[in-house]
């Protein structure tokens, strides 16, 4: 998606192409002036931006191809690629911010999107966020309330339906966000994904009057995790976040949009949920009726949208991602699948794990982050 294309600046000397994924000086417009850096360029860019540009009350989708990205890489544009990138979501996340604060009567910001949208982070940088706008925020996650396995209910295929609101203790839930919003004292429990079942823990939560809390998980938008508040809905701001880009091969054929999240649940799920990546690509038909199910019907109920995706993905995914699908054997279920994956993977270039800041929403895949999970 084409924030613009060849904007001159008219404060210097600089003409810019720019897209959500590239920025260039594609011409030094008067030759006495000196050039503008990368850094400089980029500061430029952000300045200009409105919060509609990457968030908006519809999901805009990003569309590229691999010959695209591929030859920015070439070019050798991989790192500036990325600064540009980040810098853009984080001024988008910014803006949405200012508007949350200047709604006085919100109480709680709700986070919601499919899985591997990227919401824990996008929550942390929210928090950051609201803070820089004078509000102190105090976070919970609705993944800390689900169920022991055996006490989810089944799908179509009898197996449990982590997708299904029903999967989380959803009185105990309804009842600590009361709690909290009536100033209250939540004693918070933490699922913990290597044993599979959720844990008390030592933190508890308490908001004050200057306080807004932020609720992040799949169902955050579903209206029966405020079931029985009596609060207005003006005292919420709600979030819809999803990765959706279009992925064009060079015959101009599309990848299906939901792969940059299945690569990131694989990568993610391998190193920090004890899941290997047969049983993730097993399971992703099921998430993908469960998220048809139980999320996206309620992604209109959103004040604003947000793409997290970065055209890019696939070459920095791929370095982790290979690996883990080349050990799928062909007599296994999921193998046509992890070598569908493969094939497509193999079309990107290669960009370094080591040009992402560690506090980038794609480190929560792959790694190194510098926020605490």
């Amino acid at each position: 998606m084409s924030t613009q294309n060849c904007r001159k600046n008219t404060k210097s000397s600089e003409k810019f192409e720019v897209s959500e994924a590239f920025l260039r000086i594609t011409e030094q417009i008067n030759p006495d002036d000196a050039p503008k850096t990368i850094s400089e360029a980029i500061n430029f860019l952000v300045s200009q931006l409105h919060v509609n540009a990457t968030s908006s009350k519809k999901l805009k989708v990003y569309d590229t191809s691999a010959d695209y990205i591929n030859g920015v890489i070439d070019f050798g544009g991989g790192r500036t690629m990325v600064q540009v990138c980040e810098a853009l979501k984080e001024a988008a996340i910014s803006s949405i911010a200012e508007e949350i604060a200047v709604r006085q009567k919100v109480k709680a910001v709700l986070i919601a999107g499919p899985s591997s949208s990227g919401k824990t982070t996008f929550c942390k940088k929210l928090s950051y966020a609201l803070r820089q706008q004078g509000l102190k925020p105090v976070s919970m996650s609705l993944d800390d309330y689900y169920m022991r396995g055996d006490s989810v209910p089944k799908d179509i295929d009898g197996k449990p339906d982590w997708e299904s609101i029903y999967a989380l203790n959803l009185p105990l839930l309804q009842e600590h966000i009361g709690t909290l919003l009536k100033g209250g004292d939540v004693r918070l429990p933490r699922f913990d994904f290597t044993i599979g079942r959720s844990v008390l823990t030592d933190r508890v939560l308490h908001m004050e009057t200057d306080n807004i809390l932020l609720i992040e998980g799949i169902h955050a938008l579903n209206p029966l995790l405020l079931s029985g508040s009596d609060l207005s809905d003006e005292y919420f701001y709600k979030i819809y976040i999803s990765a959706l880009t279009i992925y064009r091969d060079r015959d101009s054929s599309i990848f299906p949009t939901t792969d940059n999240r299945l690569l990131r649940r694989i990568v993610r799920d391998s190193q920090f949920r004890n899941t290997n990546v047969q049983e993730t690509l097993s399971r992703w038909d099921s998430v993908r009726r469960g998220e048809e199910k139980w999320i996206l019907p309620f992604q209109e109920n959103a004040d604003a949208h947000i793409n997290s995706s970065f055209q890019y993905e696939y070459c920095v995914l791929r370095q982790l991602a290979l690996p883990l699908l080349e050990t799928v054997k062909p007599d296994e279920e999921a193998y046509p699948e992890a070598q569908r994956l493969i094939r497509m993977l193999h079309k990107y270039h290669r960009i370094k794990v080591e040009y992402f800041p560690p506090y980038s929403l794609l480190r929560e895949f792959l790694g190194g982050s510098g926020y605490e999970y």
